[in-house]
């Protein structure tokens, strides 16, 4: 349904109108977007999809507002309007929540970074602590009764986290839940989402497309959300638009013809069409009994807090996870799963060397250290990433390059060896068309298949991946997938930490499920599929 007034809300929906519209990240020579017509009536809620490049991120950072800082070198063509204006011109029409919620993160405790984009929008202060309260409940970070009025501070209702919760404290999928609960509380005419609940657990992913539904009852705005999966948006939006990589609108309509008329094309062009899995190469030998042991953790305790100083004591940081005991070993997947917040990124983290634990025991067998000593943590940087290679939730934070071949080449040209992979990475990745592009302008999808391919270019015999299904379409998904059925079956071993089940299902292994963190707890469990 489109409307076109502001309703007893407040909240003035937007309409969208692009003609001819393009453009092109700085340092590109294609465009990510060219020759886009489309319009959208205000209270409309659309579904934006297409493969991974195809502009879907780049359409929704244009809207917010956001694309003029690039510097000369970037091109736009076309126009692009919000109510007949463009964006630049009236931020705050459009709340986005892009794709890295880390970058969305503000203020460093949990009430006051909800509240910035409203106070930046000058609501009254009783009102920004009524709509922050109302936001935090939507999204699932407080959990108890909704709240009658609102006041600021560290109080509020209770249940769940407090408002004084400090941000840098959140795991990646709460930083999720955060970004949108400032969106929601800013009431824009506009919401635009970047794959809202890529990092979220699945309770959580149906948690906050309900939030997302109650808001735009009671706002009426109008909506275009980017996600892969279609099955979770279909029935909260009534169109759906299919971006062609470095062109215009593929396929425009409402969801269930689209989906039914075109369906092999969707396929085909990498869609998550709901009831379907893409192909995948099957493992040769998927045993959960796996081969050597090459790397375990005995009663592990983990944190990404430091120990801190008090006088002569040294006081060690509060555990997010305790009492996890696993193992990998050499050429098995290990899957760690469980709910956001469990601490399921920073085990990963500790497994690989990055964090010490807070207490309990991390070795590696002679096999994997050769020579480096039995803890990885005390390894240096050059014995760490022959050994063990690690992708980051947020694929920029292990970025150092401002060119793609070069950021895969870095590893190897340290290490002195490597070198004749990057070709075959490129071509399996689907990135050799990007090899002169900066890393920091990729989709998200190619960002993550970069840092992915920079930690296989050392050759590691350990994989600690987090979310490494993040932003891909299906045929990057399957090509993703297949490669590590590859390496598996060569004798990697492969720690992934996903709710994406599918993808857990093609590697096979073992499970590692976390508990939530307020009572703690690991199994590890044969037969993840």
């Amino acid at each position: 349904m489109a409307v076109s007034d502001a309703g007893a809300s407040g909240v003035r929906p937007a309409a969208v109108s692009a003609r001819g519209w393009g453009w092109r990240h700085a340092g590109r020579m294609a465009p990510a977007v060219r020759g886009l017509d489309l319009d959208i009536a205000p209270g409309e809620r659309v579904l934006l999809l297409g493969p991974s490049g195809a502009g879907k991120s780049t359409l929704l950072h244009a809207l917010a507002g956001v694309l003029g800082d690039e510097g000369d070198d970037a091109d736009e063509t076309g126009s692009l309007l919000i109510d007949g204006a463009v964006p630049r011109s009236q931020r705050g029409r459009a709340g986005l929540m892009q794709q890295d919620p880390e970058t969305q993160v503000v203020l460093s405790r949990l009430g006051d970074d909800v509240a910035f984009g409203a106070e930046n929008l000058a609501v009254p202060r009783d009102e920004i602590w009524k709509r922050v309260h109302e936001a935090l409940y939507d999204v699932g970070l407080r959990r108890a009764g909704r709240p009658q009025g609102g006041a600021g501070g560290a109080g509020g209702f209770g249940g769940g986290l407090p408002l004084d919760h400090p941000t840098s404290a959140l795991s990646g999928g709460q930083k999720q839940r955060l970004a949108l609960a400032g969106i929601l509380a800013m009431r824009p005419g506009l919401i635009l989402l970047d794959e809202p609940t890529a990092n979220l657990d699945p309770a959580g992913v149906l948690e906050v497309r309900d939030a997302v539904g109650r808001c735009l009852d009671k706002t009426g705005a109008t909506l275009v959300v980017v996600e892969h999966r279609v099955s979770v948006w279909k029935d909260l939006v009534g169109r759906i638009v299919v971006l062609q990589p470095g062109s215009g609108v593929l396929l425009d309509g409402p969801p269930d013809r689209v989906l039914a008329e075109a369906r092999d094309m969707l396929i085909g062009a990498g869609v998550w069409v709901p009831g379907h899995v893409p192909a995948t190469r099957p493992r040769a030998r998927a045993s959960a009994d796996g081969g050597q042991l090459l790397l375990a953790a005995e009663d592990v305790a983990v944190s990404r807090e430091r120990p801190r100083r008090r006088g002569f004591r040294t006081i060690p940081p509060v555990p997010v996870q305790a009492g996890i005991t696993a193992q990998v070993r050499a050429g098995q997947a290990l899957t760690v799963t469980g709910p956001n917040g469990a601490g399921k990124s920073t085990f990963a983290l500790t497994l690989a060397g990055l964090l010490a634990p807070v207490r309990g025991k991390m070795s590696a067998a002679v096999e994997l250290s050769d020579g480096a000593g039995i803890d990885p943590f005390t390894w240096s940087a050059k014995q760490l990433i022959s050994r063990i290679g690690t992708v980051f939730q947020e694929p920029e934070h292990q970025f150092v390059t401002g060119r793609v071949l070069d950021e895969l080449m870095f590893g190897p040209r340290h290490l002195g060896f490597g070198e004749e992979r990057v070709e075959e990475l490129l071509a399996r990745l689907r990135l050799t068309h990007l090899v002169d592009a900066n890393p920091y302008t990729l989709s998200g999808g190619e960002k993550r298949r970069l840092s992915v391919a920079t930690v296989l270019a050392a050759h590691p015999r350990v994989l600690v991946l987090d979310e490494p299904t993040f932003g891909q379409d299906a045929n990057t998904w399957s090509e993703l997938a297949s490669f590590l059925s590859e390496l598996l079956d060569a004798g990697t071993s492969v720690v992934s930490v996903t709710h994406d089940e599918e993808f857990s299902a093609v590697l096979g292994g073992t499970e590692l499920r976390l508990g939530p963190a307020s009572r703690g707890g690991a199994r590890q469990e044969a037969g993840a599929a």
